[in-house]
């Protein structure tokens, strides 16, 4: 009878064991926790490129050169690209919640130490700290929906994410270029820390906790795991994806600054921070890539986007504002819809060390910021704007023949 009885214990046990790592699937998220997510996203990019705003006022006050600018824009890119894999992997080992709040907490340190910088080197220096914190909440927070919800639910939350940094990206550039006209940069900088903080207690607070992380502390699978993804296709391609996508978004949104702030157009920060909103749009297409994801799968979805970002940057080479206006918007719109069916891509397609997986892309992603912060501020100064244009087209060139022809093609979906 004793026998019996602990033999069910063990049924009982063993079956709540199963229970805990099959996932429960949530067709229908609840809105507290899409605005979390949101804000996630938001509150990880607010700080990332907020300083494009500002910098043709920071060119004067440190007497900087157009590669200087171009390279404390990349500072904290390239924090991200180094810190990115390893912070998955640590992530894998002590769970999510409790990281992605430390990661925001930290990243409101340099962000308010950037207002004391007595030089352009110590701005690139707390920039590259806040690059540190980032990937403790960007690439968490992707293995974390990964883990935590399947099908629809998890094309859903990345979206929101996606949008969520969309915004975030806005946010950044738009308060810190209007904040710059009332109070100064370094007081803007102090608002910003601030805004960092609050949302660290919003996601401590409403975040759920994880129910299906699993803690792998083993170092030596860590790393069998990360051989495994760079022979793995789905991985590399989005890596590749993901280096093209930002090596023309920041190449084009820290030189079109420039641009504008020359002759004729000559905008103050206000006006620049202004021309941020086709950011906006973002908000809008990247929950509507869901649909386009599940109806045209990954790879012609990709394709399209990366034609839609092409035709935009051709159309900044135009002399009226609003049409450069609309160049921008179209392009950002491209590079948008391609970011989210690539996170999705990956999400979707990966199983195993996942945190690690977003780690590598998010790796090469910033590499390719990096990059185009440098090499376009390179061309930028030998051509000025239309050279810079015709480098993100090349390098656009080279994103569509890796969705051309390395990314498996989905199935589609049924609606």
């Amino acid at each position: 009878m004793t026998k019996d009885k602990s033999n069910g214990e063990n049924s009982a046990l063993a079956g709540r064991g199963i229970q805990a790592l099959t996932k429960v699937p949530f067709d229908s998220p609840s809105w507290v926790l899409k605005l979390t997510i949101g804000l996630i996203g938001m509150f990880a990019f607010l700080q990332v490129y907020s300083i494009q705003a500002v910098l043709p006022v920071l060119m004067v006050d440190f007497s900087a050169t157009e590669v200087q600018a171009g390279m404390i824009v990349g500072a904290t890119v390239m924090a991200i690209a180094i810190m990115s894999p390893f912070l998955g992997m640590l992530s894998d080992a002590v769970g999510r919640k409790s990281f992605i709040v430390g990661a925001l907490l930290f990243l409101a340190i340099p962000t308010a130490l950037i207002a004391q910088s007595p030089s352009i080197g110590w701005i690139g220096m707390w920039r590259f700290m806040q690059g540190l914190s980032v990937p403790g909440i960007t690439v968490v927070t992707i293995a974390y929906i990964g883990e935590e919800f399947e099908g629809r639910a998890v094309t859903e939350l990345m979206s929101f994410y996606v949008s969520g940094s969309v915004l975030g990206g806005f946010m950044g550039r738009f308060l810190l270029g209007h904040l710059h006209e009332y109070i100064g940069w370094r007081a803007g900088y102090y608002v910003m820390a601030a805004m960092t903080l609050i949302g660290a207690l919003w996601v401590g607070k409403m975040l759920p906790s994880s129910r299906h992380f699993v803690a792998n502390p083993n170092f030596r699978s860590a790393i069998q795991t990360l051989g495994e993804h760079l022979t793995n296709r789905y991985v590399v391609t989005a890596c590749l994806l993901g280096a093209c996508v930002l090596f023309s978004l920041v190449g084009c949104f820290t030189f079109i600054n420039l641009h504008l702030a020359g002759t004729p157009y000559e905008l103050g920060t206000g006006a620049l921070a202004n021309i941020f909103a086709v950011y906006l749009i973002g908000v809008i297409i990247t929950p509507l890539s869901t649909t386009l994801l599940r109806r045209f799968g990954a790879a012609r979805t990709v394709r399209v986007a990366v034609i839609f970002s092409m035709l935009g940057a051709l159309l900044t080479l135009v002399t009226p504002l609003w049409g450069i206006i609309i160049g921008l918007a179209i392009m950002s719109s491209g590079v948008f819809v391609t970011q989210a069916a690539t996170i999705s891509y990956i999400a979707v397609n990966v199983k195993n060390g996942r945190s690690l997986a977003s780690g590598l892309y998010y790796m090469a992603y910033y590499a390719g910021g990096t990059m185009g912060a440098w090499l376009c501020g390179i061309v930028y100064a030998r051509g000025q704007w239309s050279l810079t244009v015709w480098l993100l087209l090349f390098v656009q060139v080279l994103a569509l023949l890796v969705a051309s022809f390395g990314m498996i093609k989905t199935k589609p979906r049924p609606a």
